[in-house]
């Protein structure tokens, strides 16, 4: 379909942190996406709510009603994984909130697209713990998506989503390659002019890995990454506290002037 109006939902990976910098601004799978999509309709527009940080049920308070103002015709959602994350996430509460938004975002006639979540313990495996969670929340967003007539970007099984090269230090924020990857899975979901399922395709092999340089990766992490999380977390803190969306009005988007 010839999309003319794109609103993006949902936390920091649309947002598109580590696409860019603070300096320089976040790009992003969305905003690549939305390059994509302006090459197919002269007056294309876009807007992108989400906000980093922000937990499902926040996402639907505030940025359902915003996207619908905007009366646009495609509409991403992907939320769910800052609460997966946290201690007591609720499953059924978090798929409720996300299922709302999906069901007022189609109702408006909208298309919308949402999107399953990788297997966390291949990316950061001292969270390994959290895998059952994602295998099965991701059923629930299969399920719900399929209630709801939102097409569905299911990407878990594929490998190449594991692979370290599309995920930043941080192993949370899709690296540039990683979100040009969650573009094209989504472009190919959306069925648009020229996409193909080569999204998928594996990266050359790495170079195999030492016990010690795997052990002192992991070492790294927990003290550059997962601390200060929890560190947050113990505060009450977010690191989205404070921001507003990047994009909050649909906006033309061309390659003189990219998103």
């Amino acid at each position: 379909m010839p999309y003319q109006r794109y609103v993006a939902v949902g936390d920091s990976q649309t947002e598109g942190l580590n696409d860019g910098t603070e300096k320089t601004g976040y790009r992003g799978w969305a905003d690549r996406l939305a390059e994509v999509l302006a090459t197919h309709h002269p007056d294309f527009r876009y807007a992108n709510l989400a906000v980093r940080g922000r937990l499902a049920a926040q996402i639907r308070a505030e940025q359902t009603e915003a996207a619908l103002a905007l009366n646009p015709d495609l509409i991403t959602v992907m939320a769910g994984m800052n609460d997966l994350v946290r201690p007591g996430f609720n499953p059924t509460a978090v798929a409720a909130d996300l299922e709302a938004m999906l069901k007022a975002f189609t109702a408006s006639g909208a298309t919308v697209a949402t999107f399953t979540f990788p297997d966390v313990a291949k990316i950061a495996p001292l969270v390994r713990h959290l895998r059952p969670r994602v295998l099965d929340f991701n059923d629930r967003i299969r399920a719900m998506a399929n209630r709801n007539d939102a097409i569905l970007v299911d990407t878990f099984h594929h490998p190449v989503t594991t692979d370290p090269r599309l995920w930043s230090d941080d192993r949370i924020h899709a690296t540039p390659l990683g979100h040009a990857r969650i573009a094209a899975a989504a472009a190919h979901a959306l069925k648009l002019p020229g996409a193909d399922p080569s999204w998928a395709d594996p990266l050359p092999p790495l170079p195999p890995d030492t016990r010690w340089r795997r052990a002192s990766t992991e070492l790294i992490w927990v003290g550059t990454f997962l601390g200060p999380w929890l560190l947050r977390r113990l505060q009450g803190r977010s690191s989205g506290d404070g921001r507003t969306a990047k994009r909050p009005q649909l906006q033309p988007v061309n390659s003189a002037n990219r998103c």
